[in-house]
């Protein structure tokens, strides 16, 4: 037993001497992958239209988004373009202006989060936060000083008997944040039967609010495009129309940082919604809404342009799951998902390691999201939860990259076992 440590203390000090800099932290496109849509820079010159039907995208206006971009959008989200608004770049953003709306004014009627908090003797809004998940949407709602509460995740998506139980029992349980299709990091796609069960619910708070961030709606790496129901239809159906904020946007299918997002939910979200914005801007940039909307054209021809970006992706993904079927399978000291889409794999290490694993893959070069990030405050009860995302660098970073993973995830093992 000695020797295999041994043999591994001599594989990190070997994998240190090479000074390596390999980044698998964030869920980024690599720079080939984002070159995809240069042609896009090309679309609008000087001597362009800048009109989409009557609306001119060069002036002030039309701060829902462009009629073709919202029509796009609904495509997209399978949803009509009238429930659409398309607004800037970042879909993140959007998220954090509702959230903050809810906080300050309350929507369709209901009373400020902030007054609930007031009026209950500063008992808590809380929100419910599927682990492992992703940690910017914990950020905006622990920002505004919301109690972040873990729900587990299953293969299906939420734990919905959990869900159930704790947002009927409760009025202070404000929300929910999702990410239904290739899930941030274990790239799941919530069942049916999920998502029907989230739009039937019947949650003690009036004002319960579903935030439905469907990221990674149309990125398979891996096959052919997933039909997926559509939330809004959902929840219209079961009395629960007022419940759901949908969101989506370009990021990842054309620049990231400079594409467009969207949002979707019923007619009096929208109508609360677009006063709220109509103080914040007069309108967002609709010449990149139309550059989009030439490049892109419809649904089908993105699901092409995706099957460009696919290639990138899917020998990256490859190159992790046969290493760590290989390195890791065999020894049966962590498990992980195996995803046909979104940015992410799901490593979940001997429970106590994960840490240590980061730090050891650190030492030796290697950047990786940090350990708890997939939950609250940064704090994974079972110190066992590693996103890798892979997209970022070449295939052979990558090789080398889940390469000295292995090695580390067998070292703090070893560690914890007391070999």
């Amino acid at each position: 037993e000695m020797c295999i440590r041994d043999r591994l203390k001599a594989e990190v000090a070997e994998v240190k001497a090479k000074g390596l800099a390999l980044d698998m932290a964030r869920g980024k496109p690599s720079p080939a992958q984002v070159d995809i849509s240069r042609p896009m820079l090309d679309i609008l010159n000087a001597d362009a239209d800048l009109h989409d039907g009557n609306v001119d995208c060069s002036n002030y206006g039309c701060f829902e988004g462009i009629p073709s971009a919202r029509k796009l959008a609904g495509e997209f989200l399978g949803c009509p373009a009238e429930q659409t608004l398309v607004l800037g770049s970042s879909s993140l953003l959007i998220e954090h202006d509702i959230a903050g709306m809810f906080w300050r004014c309350g929507s369709c009627g209901s009373e400020p989060w902030e007054a609930y908090e007031a009026a209950h003797g500063g008992k808590k809004v809380k929100f419910l936060c599927p682990v492992p998940g992703y940690d910017r949407h914990f950020g905006i709602t622990a920002d505004l000083g919301i109690e972040n509460v873990p729900v587990s995740m299953t293969d299906n998506g939420p734990d919905m008997d959990e869900v159930e139980r704790l947002v009927a029992a409760d009025d202070s349980i404000k929300g929910i944040w999702c990410v239904p299709k290739y899930s941030n990091p274990e790239g799941i796609i919530y069942s049916k039967d999920t998502i029907v069960r989230m739009a039937s619910m019947k949650p003690a708070a009036p004002d319960f609010t579903i935030m439905w961030d469907n990221a990674y709606c149309i990125h398979e790496f891996d096959g052919d495009y997933v039909e997926f129901p559509d939330i809004l239809h959902q929840c219209k159906k079961y009395g629960n129309y007022d419940m759901v904020y949908e969101f989506a946007s370009t990021s990842k299918i054309t620049f990231p940082g400079d594409g467009v997002a969207c949002m979707a939910t019923s007619e009096a979200n929208l109508e609360d919604f677009e006063k709220w914005i109509g103080i914040q801007t007069i309108s967002y940039d609709k010449v990149n809404q139309q550059r989009h909307v030439l490049y892109l054209q419809n649904r089908a021809h993105t699901l092409k342009l995706m099957k460009k970006h696919a290639a990138f992706m899917k020998p990256k993904f490859e190159a992790v799951l046969s290493t760590l079927d290989r390195e890791i399978a065999p020894l049966e000291i962590a498990s992980w998902s195996h995803p046909k889409g979104g940015y992410f794999v799901s490593f979940d290490a001997m429970p106590g390691t994960a840490k240590r694993t980061l730090a050891l893959c650190k030492e030796a070069g290697v950047a990786m999201t940090a350990a708890g990030a997939t939950f609250p405050y940064g704090i994974d009860p079972n110190d066992s939860n590693i996103r890798i995302a892979p997209s970022f660098p070449p295939v052979e970073d990558v090789e080398k990259a889940i390469a000295v993973f292995c090695t580390c995830v067998k070292m703090s093992a070893l560690e914890k076992l007391g070999v």
